[in-house]
C-alpha cells in the first residue's frame, strides 16, 4: 500500500473527502428527513409518547437520547482513543463507528413508536457512529496537513461535505415529494375510482400520496447509509494507520490510558494559557451551536405555521437546503476572514451573529422568517465550525499525540453538548415550547464571546 507523505495534495483530499461520506447522515436524517419523519408518527395527544415509564414530549424525548448518545462518546472515546493511539491504528476505529453508523441508517427504515425502543436503539447507532468516526477523523488532521495547510483543508472539508450532502438531499427531497416517479404505490382501490364522490376519491389519492412519501422518507435512510459507507471506503484506503508507541499488545492498563493521556493533555494545559482558555470559550459556544444544529429543524416543525404538511416538509427541506448551500459560501468566507483578522477575531464575530440569531429565533413565526434565519445560521455555521477546529490544531504544542488532545477536544464538546441538550429538553417539556429554549442559548454565545477576548495572541507559558 502506497504511503503518501505529510502535506501532500492526495493525502490531504482523501482526507476531506470523508466529510463528503459522512456529511449526509447530519443533513438527511439528523437535520431534515428524520425529525420531519417523527413529526408524522402518531404520538399521543399530538406530541406525547410514552417510554422508559415516562410521558415524553416528542421533541423533548429525541433531545434526551441525543443528550445520552453524546455522554456515551465522551466516556468510550477516551479508552477508544487511548488503545488506537497505543497500537498506532486510529484507522481501524474510525472505520468501525463508520460501519456502526451505517447500519444504524438502515435500522432507521423501520422506526416505529409500536417498538420504540429497537427504534431509538438503530438512532442511538447512527448518531454515536457519526461522532465516534469524527473522534478519529479529526485527530488525522496534524498528522495530515502541516499548519498553514490546516485552515484551508479543514474548509475544503466542510465545503466537500455541504455539495455532497446536498446532491443527495435533492434525491431524497424527489423521492418524498414525487413518491410515484421512483416507484412507491401511489395508487387507490379499482372500486373507490369508480364509486366514490369526487372529495372521497381526492383525499384517497392524497392519503396514498402520503402514506408513500413516508415510505420514500424510509427509503431515504438506507440511501444514507449506502452513500456514507461506501464513499468512505476511498478515505479509507489512502489514510494511514497512525503512530505507533508500542508492539500492538493491548492488555487492561491501555484500556485506561485514554484517560490518562486526557490528564496529561489537562496538566499540559496548565502550562499553555492560550490553549486553555481557547477551550473554555470553545466548550461554552460550542454548547449552543451544536445544540442548535441538532435541534433546529424540529423547532421548525412545531412551531412555525406552514399552513399544511405538504407544505411544511417542502419548507423544512428548502430551509436546510438553503443552510447547505450559504454554508459553502460561508466556510469560504470564514477562511477568508481568518487569514486577515485572525481566529480569534473572526470567531467573536461569528459568535455575536449566533447571539443575534437566538434572540430573532424566539419571534419566528412565518417560513419566510424562517428561510431568512436559515440562510444566516448557514452563514456562520459551516465556519465556526471549520475555523473552530483549525483554531485548535494551531494552538497545539509540539507533540505526536495527536489523538490524545484532539480526544480531549472532542470529549470537551461532546460534554457540552449534553449539558446544552438537556437544558434545551429540560425548558421544552417543561414550558411546552422550543422558543424558549432557543432563548436561553443567547446566554451561551454571550459567555463565549467574553471568553474568546481573554485568549492571548500569543503563547503563554504559566507556572
Amino acid at each position: 500500500m502506497t504511503t503518501f507523505q505529510k502535506g501532500s495534495k492526495k493525502l490531504l483530499n482523501a482526507w476531506a473527502f470523508y466529510d463528503w461520506a459522512n456529511s449526509v447522515y447530519t443533513l438527511t436524517i439528523a437535520s431534515t428527513i428524520f425529525p420531519i419523519f417523527y413529526g408524522t408518527l402518531k404520538f399521543v395527544d399530538d406530541n406525547k409518547v410514552h417510554a422508559f415509564g415516562y410521558e415524553f414530549k416528542n421533541t423533548a424525548l429525541i433531545t434526551f437520547i441525543t443528550a445520552f448518545t453524546f455522554l456515551v462518546v465522551a466516556i468510550i472515546s477516551p479508552i477508544l482513543s487511548g488503545v488506537a493511539d497505543y497500537i498506532g491504528n486510529k484507522k481501524v476505529f474510525m472505520q468501525f463507528f463508520c460501519y456502526l453508523g451505517g447500519l444504524g441508517c438502515f435500522g432507521l427504515y423501520w422506526f416505529s413508536l409500536e417498538h420504540i425502543y429497537l427504534s431509538l436503539l438503530f438512532y442511538f447507532f447512527g448518531l454515536i457512529g457519526y461522532w465516534g468516526s469524527l473522534v478519529f477523523y479529526n485527530s488525522y488532521l496534524p498528522d495530515i496537513a502541516f499548519e498553514e495547510q490546516q485552515d484551508k483543508i479543514s474548509a475544503k472539508g466542510f465545503s466537500l461535505g455541504y455539495i455532497g450532502s446536498v446532491l443527495l438531499l435533492v434525491l431524497n427531497l424527489a423521492m418524498v415529494m414525487f413518491p410515484n416517479v421512483f416507484g412507491f404505490d401511489t395508487s387507490i382501490p379499482q372500486t373507490l375510482r369508480e364509486t366514490g364522490s369526487e372529495l372521497e376519491i381526492a383525499e384517497a389519492l392524497q392519503k396514498a400520496k402520503d402514506e408513500a412519501s413516508i415510505q420514500a422518507m424510509r427509503s431515504s435512510f438506507i440511501t444514507v447509509g449506502l452513500w456514507w459507507v461506501l464513499f468512505s471506503q476511498y478515505t479509507f484506503r489512502v489514510l494511514p494507520k497512525g503512530l505507533s508507541k508500542s508492539n500492538g499488545r493491548v492488555n487492561r492498563q491501555v484500556l485506561f490510558n485514554g484517560f490518562k493521556e486526557l490528564k496529561k493533555v489537562w496538566d499540559g494545559l496548565t502550562h499553555n494559557l492560550r490553549l486553555k482558555r481557547y477551550l473554555y470559550a470553545f466548550f461554552v459556544y460550542s454548547m449552543a451551536v451544536q445544540t442548535i444544529m441538532l435541534v433546529a429543524t424540529y423547532f421548525g416543525e412545531q412551531e412555525i405555521n406552514w399552513g399544511g404538511e405538504s407544505e411544511k416538509t417542502l419548507g423544512l427541506i428548502v430551509s436546510i437546503l438553503v443552510i447547505q448551500v450559504v454554508a459553502i459560501l460561508g466556510a469560504f468566507l470564514t477562511s477568508r476572514a481568518s487569514e486577515k483578522f485572525g481566529n480569534i477575531p473572526t470567531l467573536i464575530v461569528i459568535n455575536f451573529i449566533w447571539m443575534a440569531l437566538c434572540f430573532y429565533g424566539y419571534f419566528v413565526e412565518t417560513p419566510i422568517q424562517f428561510y431568512i434565519t436559515a440562510a444566516c445560521v448557514g452563514l456562520v455555521m459551516g465556519g465556526i465550525q471549520a475555523l473552530s477546529r483549525s483554531t485548535y490544531s494551531k494552538f497545539l504544542p509540539e507533540t505526536k499525540d495527536t489523538t490524545s488532545y484532539f480526544s480531549f477536544f472532542d470529549v470537551s464538546e461532546k460534554i457540552g453538548i449534553v449539558i446544552g441538550m438537556v437544558i434545551y429538553g429540560s425548558i421544552d417539556q417543561i414550558t411546552g415550547s422550543m422558543r424558549n429554549s432557543i432563548l436561553f442559548l443567547f446566554i451561551f454565545f454571550l459567555i463565549g464571546i467574553v471568553l474568546l477576548m481573554r485568549v492571548p495572541k500569543q503563547v503563554l507559558q504559566t507556572d
